[in-house]
């Protein structure tokens, strides 16, 4: 068997890699920029899903695909051709939400239509988003600046992410289905912050600052900072509409209960916020 997986240098991506050849998997890791993708164990190869004959899929029986609307349905049908007849697709839980209707959604339906065999992985909000948002001030002045310290959610473990792929490439009985996968716990922004500080063994500071602050420094961050900067503080909504504050005025996460995370598939307990501050504690320092 061999596997492609395409984000590979991904937070996803890169675990799914490394899972499957623990597993003693073949695995061809797609990247932009083989160089400086560090998988050791995986055959790495250059390619770009944006230009899909770049994509090599000679010898490729399933495939793990990273979200690229523009082009999904001449991926998938170049994978069918070659012989790929499993595809992982790793997509948002804003999907079963109904709050993404024009990105996910595509790769999903590219891939339904092809008559592969499919599973859909739609996780929640990323522990690892805070890398990019909180990362450079916690690694300078350990400090995080946020407009809603309160604010709450569910992150989860990227791992999680991975666990759950890994089980829909190599195992039987994910066909046709759809996961959501969240982190077990509502936790404040402000507690998250306390939690990378109990990793670090260091006291990191929390400053309120208002949302158009924040949105600033997140602009003169770049990268996904700036790109997720309007919805992340309720300026835009996910497709980047501009968002009618009242949507979300009184509403109450805690009145969601538990949402569903990876042991439905794993059969092992989701990994907490906390789990995750420990084990990407050196990105901090």
């Amino acid at each position: 068997m061999r596997v492609l997986v395409t984000g590979a240098t991904g937070n996803v991506g890169r675990q799914v890699t490394a899972g499957l050849i623990q597993a003693g998997v073949e695995v061809r890791a797609l990247t932009r920029d083989p160089a400086r993708a560090e998988l050791p164990g995986a055959e790495v190869v250059q390619g770009d899903l944006t230009k899909p004959e770049t994509v090599p899929f000679d010898g490729v029986d399933r495939m793990f695909l990273f979200p690229e609307p523009s082009t999904a349905k001449e991926i998938v049908e170049r994978a069918e051709r070659a012989g790929v007849r499993r595809i992982v697709v790793l997509s948002s839980g804003a999907v079963t939400g109904g709050f993404d209707t024009t990105f996910h959604p595509l790769v999903e339906q590219a891939v339904e239509d092809s008559g592969l065999e499919w599973t859909h992985l739609r996780p929640g909000e990323f522990a690892a988003n805070k890398l990019a948002l909180w990362g450079p001030s916690i690694r300078a002045e350990r400090l995080v600046r946020d407009a809603n310290p309160d604010a709450a959610w569910f992150p989860v473990h990227e791992r999680d992410v991975a666990d759950v792929a890994l089980k829909a490439l190599l195992e039987e009985g994910h066909h046709g289905k759809a996961y959501d996968i969240n982190g077990p716990e509502l936790i404040s922004l402000r507690d998250q912050v306390r939690a990378i500080a109990d990793a670090l063994g260091e006291e990191v500071g929390f400053e309120e600052v208002s949302p158009e602050e924040a949105r600033e420094i997140y602009l003169r961050m770049g990268g996904f900072a700036a790109e997720a900067a309007d919805f992340l503080l309720g300026f835009t909504d996910y497709d980047g509409n501009p968002a009618d504050p009242a949507d979300s005025q009184d509403f109450d996460p805690s009145s969601l209960g538990p949402l569903p995370t990876a042991q439905s598939v794993t059969g092992k307990p989701p990994r907490t916020f906390a789990q995750w501050a420990r084990d990407r504690v050196e990105d901090f320092r």
